[in-house]
């Protein structure tokens, strides 16, 4: 699958697997690069690192740290879009904004590997990992406030990885699958949007 098409593609689905939780994806990635396998390569332009061994042993300290601080803190994962505190709690925002940055560099990686223009994939990759967290986000913090128990809610993250190791992979396998995962999650996005006016339209009427 040769083409800048697919090379989109490939560079999208990886920013939003990412989005979810950037971890695997970075390491899944990393290890498909190193052994040049399925068409995922860092080795031209500014980006090779990301196949480094250096770099995917400060993804998995990264990990163990984030899973760490969330058992030992007790705090959320992921950040609300729709919440309503005004302050987002710290350990979300800083794995939003590692989620951010890594679906970055992967799309931008994958431009550049390839010969193309690497700085439109910064933007598309913020805004491809941007959007799964607008997406998934409200998804989670309301199965978290649902769930009772704590260990029940610790394991969302767990779910979160797993969905986020899937994309990668299938993304990997079958490069335009990117666009379909995209257009998904901004579906979603929209639809739960809908909901939420719809809900507070309503509100409105009874107040009334």
């Amino acid at each position: 699958m040769n083409g800048i098409f697919f090379y989109i593609g490939l560079g999208a689905g990886l920013a939003a697997a990412c989005g979810l939780r950037p971890f695997l994806p970075v390491l899944l990635a990393g290890a498909l690069a190193s052994s040049s396998a399925l068409g995922v390569q860092f080795t031209r332009g500014p980006f090779h690192f990301l196949e480094a061994g250096w770099w995917l042993l400060v993804v998995v300290v990264a990990l163990v740290l984030s899973y760490a601080a969330q058992l030992l803190l007790g705090r959320s994962a992921m950040l609300d879009p729709g919440g309503a505190r005004s302050r987002p709690e710290p350990l979300a925002a800083a794995l939003a904004g590692l989620a951010c940055g890594a679906g970055a560099l992967l799309f931008a990686g994958t431009l550049a590997a390839h010969g193309d223009a690497w700085w439109p994939g910064l933007l598309g990759g913020l805004l491809a990992a941007a959007l799964a967290q607008r997406a998934v986000g409200p998804v989670f913090a309301g199965a978290r406030a649902r769930l009772p128990d704590r260990a029940a809610r610790e394991a969302l993250s767990l779910y979160l990885d797993a969905a986020s190791l899937l994309l990668a992979a299938l993304v990997a396998l079958l490069h335009p699958l990117g666009y379909v995962a995209i257009a998904l999650l901004a579906w979603f996005t929209w639809r739960a949007r809908s909901r939420a006016d719809e809900k507070y339209a309503g509100l409105r009427i009874l107040r009334r």
